[in-house]
């Protein structure tokens, strides 16, 4: 569970706001009662969940680029965060094959100058940047991948987020290291997530919203790799994660300040043509999707993440099965398509998955609870016989 007071007037610098992940993020800190600047370029699809759930109502919203060092390091200095979570990004693996240059200086200068920014502020905060699954050097295993395992990537895209891991371990072995938090005050920590899924994800050359196109106009969807296996979660699990581990560093930086892994039950690895079908069916009529034949840049087919650390020390756990995220997704866009008003869907879903990590709270106390009873059994039999 969060702890709602802790989020209560506290200053967050959210880079990257106005994308699909940064959105959801910036409402449920809303609602968590932080006080949040968002730091990003124009929403990088349209339609956009940033102007459809009306983002830019909840927070305040600054139009700026994580290339421009003395830009975004006036807007850190101004919003003086307490809190800074680093989310901006080129995200999408295709067009970092056509626009290298462009991945490289966002995922990874982009860092750098974000970790700088904080560096030359020379106060205290928080400090969570997100990167992703990706990060690793992919080898195919069927086992998850460790925060321990080396960084990689045979693309771009997953280099250039391979290399902001590397950066941040610099940034933090140089200027920010843990045993010497006393005197720095930056508790500094990545986070390793991937293949987010939700409504109001909009962006090009991605399964869930390149499906969702598809069924609206009523044609079937065009499929790339329909054998690939990713680690699906709904967005509001790895923000969760992003969240307990502010909270954590806040409270002992020390402790926390390394990467972590947040993904989904090792169930719900699954194929692309398994959310494929399932969407058409959970969709019905006009919903259909078929094999692109066409040759295209090579992808990762199998990639899980361990995230046993994070579930042991951060008491972090997916609490949405797959098969219920892909219908809240279906009611998301479905809501869009009937006009509904999906500022209010957002938030209504934030609220239900917040009553999931409650219920699921409650459930582990009692079953500890139970353990603890049955731990203390034989003790009582023997000290009553």
């Amino acid at each position: 569970m969060l702890n709602r007071s802790f989020w209560q007037g506290r200053k967050v610098f959210l880079t990257g706001h106005t994308g699909f992940k940064g959105a959801w993020l910036s409402l449920w800190l809303e609602a968590l009662g932080a006080d949040v600047t968002g730091y990003a370029l124009d929403p990088p699809s349209e339609p956009s969940l940033f102007v459809q759930a009306r983002v830019g109502e909840c927070i305040r919203s600054i139009r700026g680029d994580v290339r421009d060092l003395a830009h975004l390091q006036s807007a850190i200095a101004a919003c003086d965060p307490d809190i800074v979570i680093h989310m901006a990004a080129q995200s999408v693996v295709r067009r970092s094959y056509d626009e290298p240059v462009e991945t490289y200086a966002t995922n990874l200068m982009g860092t750098v100058h974000l970790l700088e920014a904080v560096r030359r502020r020379g106060r205290p905060c928080v400090v969570v940047n997100v990167t992703s699954d990706k990060c690793y050097e992919n080898r195919e295993w069927v086992w998850g991948y460790r925060e321990s395992d080396p960084m990689g990537g045979h693309d771009p895209y997953s280099s250039s987020k391979g290399c902001a891991e590397l950066a941040t371990k610099a940034y933090r072995d140089s200027y920010f290291a843990p045993e010497a938090l006393s005197r720095h005050g930056v508790a500094l920590a990545s986070a390793r997530a991937g293949n987010a899924i939700g409504g109001g994800d909009w962006t090009a050359d991605q399964l869930i919203p390149d499906l969702i196109r598809a069924f609206l106009d009523r044609r079937p969807c065009r499929i790339r790799n329909p054998g690939a296996i990713r680690p699906w979660q709904f967005v509001l699990m790895p923000l969760h994660g992003y969240l307990l581990l502010c909270e954590r560093l806040a409270e002992d930086g020390a402790g926390f300040a390394s990467g972590w892994n947040f993904g989904p039950a090792e169930a719900d690895a699954r194929p692309v043509s398994w959310i494929a079908d399932r969407l058409v069916a959970s969709w019905g009529e006009g919903a259909s999707w078929t094999q692109d034949g066409a040759a295209h840049p090579a992808e990762a087919q199998l990639l899980r993440l361990d995230t046993s650390r994070a579930r042991a020390l951060l008491g972090w756990r997916p609490v949405l099965q797959l098969d219920q995220s892909l219908l809240w997704i279906v009611e998301w866009y479905e809501a869009f398509q009937a006009g509904q008003d999906l500022q209010s869907l957002t938030r209504r879903q934030i609220e239900r998955y917040e009553y999931l990590l409650q219920d699921d709270a409650e459930t582990s106390a009692q079953a500890a609870r139970r353990r603890m009873k049955a731990a203390a059994a034989p003790l009582l039999s023997a000290a009553e016989g």
